[in-house]
Formats: C-alpha cells, structure tokens, sequence
C-alpha cells in the first residue's frame, strides 16, 4: 500500500503562489471558496471581535495571512520550514507568528485559542484523531474548529487522486493517498471523543464548467477554475465543531 509524501511542500517555494502547472493552483482555487465560510462563521460567534486564530499545518499561510488581512491576531504551525519562509514572506501585515512544531505536541497551553483551523491536513497524518484531540486541547471551551479533508470512497479516488494526477502537470507521486482519506462520520466522531461538537458540514466540489475545453489536457490550472459549495459531502468537505463547556 502506498506511502503519503508530505516532504513535497519542502520543494514548492514560490510556486505556492505562483505556479498554474501544479496541484498547489487547485488549493489556491479552493481557498476562495473555503475563507469566506469560515470567515463569516467566526463573525456570526464573534461579531467583531478579532479573537486569537491558530491554524495547524499552515502551509504557505493561504488562510492564516487572508486572517491577518482581515486584522485577526493569528499564528501558523507547520513541520515545513521551507513553506513558513514563504508564508511570512506573504504575509502582508508581518503580524503573524509563524512557528515550525510538530501538530501532535503544540507548543502552547491548554485552552489558548479561541479558533483553530486546520485545512487539508488531516488526510496527510495516521491516527487523524490524535491531532484533533491535540487541538481540542489549545481550544478554549466554547471555542470553534474549522476543518477540511477529503471524503473515503471510489468517486473522490477517482477525481481528487487520480484526475489530478492525469490532468495536472507536476503531481508528485503519493501526493494524496485513499486509506488516509476520513469519512465524515468518522471525522464527527474524533471530534466528539475530544470534546468537540460538529455543528455544520459542507461539501465542496469543482464547477465543471469553469474549465474550457481547451485547458482540459494542457496540463495547466486554468485561473478561471472555481470551486462551489455544496450539500454532497462525497468529495471533500468544510466543516466546524464548538468545543464543549465545562
């Protein structure tokens, strides 16, 4: 059975913001679809609050500088150092604090956060459910979680793995691996053993249309693709849990 290779996200540099011949566009094409909800579900328990925001396995800081834009006071964690350069280097407002640490033991104390983020991390770690106990853990009580990985079945192998792989230039191999996709009740159910109570799931998925028909085999992202909401939970899916009061 194949091995996940997480050490690709070393390698990308600058092509995390700027590359169209590589699976990274299709996250950038996501993220305006997924930043919007979560933005608006953190305003909707908050109001205008800029309460303190961890996102786990940042990245290249997609979500975490779109929150300090917005002025929230924000910290990324990643095990990549090479993607945190290019996250700070990004970050507009140089107001985040970019730290690399592993997900399993956060460098922080218990209940320090009023948010915490963790987008299509989970599908890349066995034993998902330790992590999302580790967050419940820096979470304060009454606190939200914000998450999204993929759905486990023939369809999302199918289009999330093997699509990308023939249609995108530049897939690395093992990029994504089936057996570590999570079903969303098993996801409902980490969460409920560490505290957390999910209040919303959404599906996303592709817009077909937005792909012209010329761009379909070139190998290249076409900036047009978009993503769309959705209630099918088939492929991947946006969710969010409140930590439980005690």
């Amino acid at each position: 059975m194949a091995e996940i290779d997480n050490s690709i996200y070393e390698t990308l540099g600058e092509r995390w913001y700027e590359a169209w011949d590589d699976p990274v566009a299709l996250l950038r094409s996501e993220a305006k679809i997924k930043h919007p909800w979560i933005l608006k579900k953190i305003r909707v328990q908050y109001g205008e609050s800029k309460v303190g925001i961890l996102d786990v396995g940042c990245g290249a800081g997609f979500l975490t500088n779109e929150f300090a834009s917005q002025g929230y006071p924000v910290t990324g964690v990643d095990l990549s150092p090479e993607s945190l350069k290019v996250a700070h280097n990004y970050d507009k407002t140089k107001s985040v604090k970019y730290l690399t640490a592993d997900a399993l033991k956060l460098p922080f104390p218990d209940n320090s956060f009023d948010v915490v983020t963790c987008m299509d991390f989970l599908e890349h770690v066995k034993n998902p459910q330790l992590y999302v106990g580790e967050i419940s853990r820096v979470l304060k009580p009454g606190g939200i979680f914000f998450f999204h990985t993929f759905n486990r079945n023939l369809l999302s192998w199918l289009l999330i793995i093997k699509f990308v792989e023939w249609l995108v230039k530049n897939t690395p191999k093992n990029m994504h691996v089936i057996k570590l996709f999570i079903k969303p009740s098993e996801l409902a159910g980490f969460c409920r053993d560490a505290d957390l109570e999910v209040g919303e799931m959404t599906g996303i998925r592709p817009v077909l249309s937005s792909i012209p028909v010329k761009s379909l085999f070139s190998g290249i992202v076409p900036k047009s693709f978009r993503f769309e909401l959705t209630s099918s939970l088939l492929l991947s899916y946006l969710g969010c849990a409140r930590k439980t009061l005690k």
